[in-house]
């Protein structure tokens, strides 16, 4: 039985391929949710004006808009969590996307493991079900895992849900390397070869830019050819 089939988790779906958009109808009921499946920009706004969502999975490439564009109605009604899905993983995509509020951004193609292992992280992650009542501080960063918000110098730093698990799996091993690899492995709970490279590279220079106060005195240190380790700036 899944483990969301009692809580009525409530999905969106906007896909403009017909047979993507039943696939995923098919397999994410499978899984326990309740899904809503919609192929243009244009019956997305008007749905989502309408009903409310406990997660919105949007392909970027619309026939008549963008899912950017739906990420930003979505985000201006209410904060939930957004995962977009497309063939468009160049960089400056990821990274808009996530400018505009969005929790992830899984490239195609994907493995079905892949994608609910990351909508089932994204959603534990808003209901904050597995944290207790616990402050993690080093350096300048404080964590307060019971309300999942991070602080910078005792200014609250806003994360993307893997942003936020990024920077836990450091703090977690802050006197040790973690490899590219271990971190696609633990993050995604995939194996590693489902996940674009890029991407990492992309979250993991997003989060050294909001948690390091100068661009000389980075808290993520990269180990060419390995991996990275926390600095420690200060005692």
């Amino acid at each position: 039985m899944s483990e969301y089939s009692d809580s009525k988790i409530k999905i969106l779906v906007v896909e403009d391929s017909i047979n993507i958009l039943e696939g995923l109808e098919y397999l994410l009921e499978k899984e326990g949710f309740e899904v809503e499946i919609v192929n243009t920009m244009k019956q997305a706004i008007e749905i989502i004006h309408k009903k409310d969502y406990d997660l919105y999975l949007l392909d970027v490439q619309l026939p008549d808009g963008t899912g950017f564009d739906v990420c930003k109605v979505i985000k201006n009604k209410s904060d939930k969590p957004v995962i977009f899905i497309s063939e468009r993983a160049e960089e400056v995509n990821v990274v808009y996307g996530l400018d505009i509020g969005a929790d992830d951004y899984i490239p195609k193609p994907f493995r079905t493991t892949e994608l609910v292992s990351r909508i089932k992280s994204v959603l534990r992650r808003y209901n904050k079900t597995k944290t207790i009542n616990k402050v993690i501080n080093y350096n300048n960063i404080r964590v307060d895992l019971d309300k999942a918000k991070v602080y910078n110098n005792q200014k609250e730093v806003i994360l993307t849900n893997l942003e936020y698990r990024i920077l836990l799996l450091f703090l977690n091993n802050a006197n040790r390397l973690v490899t590219r690899d271990e971190i696609l492995e633990k993050i995604w709970d995939v194996d590693a070869n489902f996940v674009n490279d890029n991407t990492l590279s992309v979250y993991i220079k997003r989060l050294r830019r909001k948690i390091s106060d100068n661009n000389d005195a980075e808290l993520i240190k990269t180990v060419r050819g390995m991996g990275y380790m926390l600095n420690r700036i200060s005692d």
